[in-house]
């Protein structure tokens, strides 16, 4: 280092700032790198370093790697504090491991460490990521009696959690809520409610929100776009869609991947599949096109019984260099439980198993609807209900 050599002792802040730099470009290894630095210098890291580190991996979601790094620091007897508990709350929250977040909760109180008002809003929100209301309202409730008074992003954390519950009647009673309690929603809370409404089908009223939000002077963002254009297509008007979408280019902003994603889906349900098609090719030549793009396709031939041109686009998710996620493997069995081709669904859950990919509730309903008799029924039963366990092993039939 620079530094070293013109004779100048980098401070445990100068290794953070180091640290953090390499996290945001990317590059984690040469983060490991400082971490080695530091001993080989006789610096033993601190807890501000290490929350550099962990901020650094939380950013770029490498939950492993972070949970490796709080280990190692506990091991080294470095006192972690708040920010480093309220980081790995984050981590975990991230990651859709809420009670972990409250397993570190719980440790962090346990060794007398204090709770802020952001180690006590990243809790709500890993509950909230999972639609777990009553959870993130408990935690939302044990904030105020700590005497921390709830900001915007802490009420905007509980409506999420509403949202996410598909209860847009909950998130819109706290919305009020705040601004009865003279806090102002920004545009993040009008974003969420549109969200809300739209999740529950109620593109009327999630219209309502976003044209509320212009009138309070705030200018729609991309994703404020986004949330409309995903209400009116999950009803498949994608006719307001396409208004929408001239309206956004009309604001000057170019649609992004969820944006697109969004028209698509639009299409989609409405069957206008030569729509869709032209879309994706736009997509694909421009390079805008992810998983959730893919999903959307697979998804849409599955129901239409194209079951060709849905295994064409599962395929394309790899040729691309993307890796298919739960809604990929389970739109595409999807197809064939439709057709009642049962021993074909349970060896594709054996393939997604093998490729690093573990089925959820949703594979388990789609498992169930690929079944024609009781035989088959009491077989998924059992492989649902060891899912889990041994995931590598389960489905022997």
């Amino acid at each position: 280092m620079a530094l070293l050599e013109a004779q100048c002792v980098p401070t445990e802040d100068t290794y953070a700032l180091l640290l953090r730099a390499y996290c945001n470009a990317g590059s984690l290894h040469r983060a490991e790198g400082v971490i080695s630095e530091m001993r080989e210098h006789g610096i033993p890291p601190n807890a501000t370093v290490y929350n550099a580190y962990l901020d650094g991996l939380l950013k770029a979601r490498c939950t492993e790697k972070a949970v490796e790094v709080y280990q190692r620091m506990k091991r080294e007897r470095c006192r972690a504090n708040t920010e480093t508990f309220t980081l790995m709350i984050n981590v975990y929250g991230k990651a859709k491991q809420p009670m972990s977040s409250m397993k570190v909760f719980n440790e962090m109180k346990s060794i007398g460490c204090k709770p802020n008002i952001c180690t006590y809003t990243a809790l709500v929100n890993a509950f909230a990521r999972e639609g777990l209301c009553e959870k993130a309202e408990e935690v939302f409730e044990e904030m105020q009696q700590a005497g921390h008074e709830p900001d915007v992003y802490a009420y905007n954390a509980l409506m999420e959690a509403y949202s996410r519950a598909g209860l847009p009647q909950g998130a819109s009673e706290i919305f009020s809520l705040m601004q009865h309690m003279g806090c102002e929603p920004d545009r993040a809370s009008y974003n969420i409610l549109v969200d809300a409404y739209g999740r529950a089908g109620l593109h009327e009223d999630a219209e309502a929100v976003f044209e509320e939000l212009k009138q309070r002077g705030m200018s729609p963002t991309m994703k404020s776009h986004m949330l409309l254009l995903a209400a009116h297509a999950r009803s498949g008007n994608a006719t307001r869609c396409e208004e929408v979408m001239a309206q956004l280019h009309k604001s000057g902003l170019t649609p992004d991947t969820f944006a697109l994603n969004a028209m698509l889906n639009a299409y989609a349900r409405a069957g206008r599949l030569d729509d869709m098609e032209r879309l994706l090719a736009a997509m694909e030549r421009r390079g805008d096109a992810d998983v959730g793009t893919y999903n959307v396709a697979v998804n849409a031939y599955g129901r239409a019984g194209y079951v060709g041109r849905m295994e064409a686009a599962f395929a394309a998710v790899a040729a691309r260099g993307l890796a298919a996620d739960v809604v990929t493997w389970t739109a595409r069995m999807g197809a064939y439980a439709r057709r009642k081709e049962y021993g074909r669904c349970v060896g594709m859950v054996e393939e997604m198993v093998d490729a690093g990919c573990y089925p959820d509730a949703g594979t388990a309903r789609v498992l169930l609807a690929a079944c024609s008799d009781e035989r088959q029924v009491e077989q998924v039963t059992a492989i649902v209900r060891s899912m889990h366990k041994k995931p590598k092993t389960l489905f022997t039939i």
